[in-house]
């Protein structure tokens, strides 16, 4: 298994496949999600910025495993905040440890960017993902019921203050 970081050719589209293919099977998500995930990728690529972004993707020679993204970029996001998005473990990496090894990839580069804070959005049922978030200092802040991503579910905002765990005053930037 193989970590990289940035762009590579092709790297867009498997985490597009990889996300559309899990959510259609697991939660009848449809192609408005596919095009929501599709379009933020591509928003985010045409705004990139090494020194605020950091996209983490791993693979297995050709195949690919999973993705994580911080998102520091977003024109719509306070000074000092970031956005943890696309994170995805495929069926054939899981139960190896990717999922903590690229959530520890996403929390050491937001404490080496210098990040105040990240936010992610996710719904409940993901246990074993809400279970990662919690160990590496996220904490639920907002759940709502939603249909944001064509399907109804109860939509949930978690928020991790970088700069109250990079003084101690929170869990360790450590998932675990």
């Amino acid at each position: 298994m193989v970590i990289g970081y940035g762009w590579v050719p092709g790297v867009v589209g498997e985490i597009v496949r990889a996300h559309a293919v899990y959510y259609a099977r697991e939660w009848d998500f449809g192609p408005v999600f596919e095009a929501k995930v599709a379009g933020g990728l591509a928003a985010f690529l045409e705004r990139y910025d090494p020194a605020r972004d950091r996209l983490v993707h791993a693979h297995d020679g050709d195949t690919f495993l999973g993705s994580v993204v911080i998102d520091g970029s977003d024109p719509e996001l306070a000074p000092g905040g970031t956005h943890l998005r696309w994170f995805v473990v495929t069926d054939a990496a899981r139960g190896r440890g990717l999922g903590r090894r690229l959530m520890d990839e996403a929390v050491g580069f937001l404490q080496s960017s210098g990040a105040a804070s990240c936010y992610l959005d996710t719904f409940a049922g993901l246990d074993a993902a809400r279970h990662l978030y919690e160990s590496c200092g996220f904490r639920l802040t907002e759940e709502r019921e939603a249909t944001s991503w064509g399907t109804p579910v109860a939509e949930q905002r978690f928020v991790l203050d970088v700069d109250a765990s990079a003084a101690g005053a929170a869990p360790s930037l450590t998932c675990g």
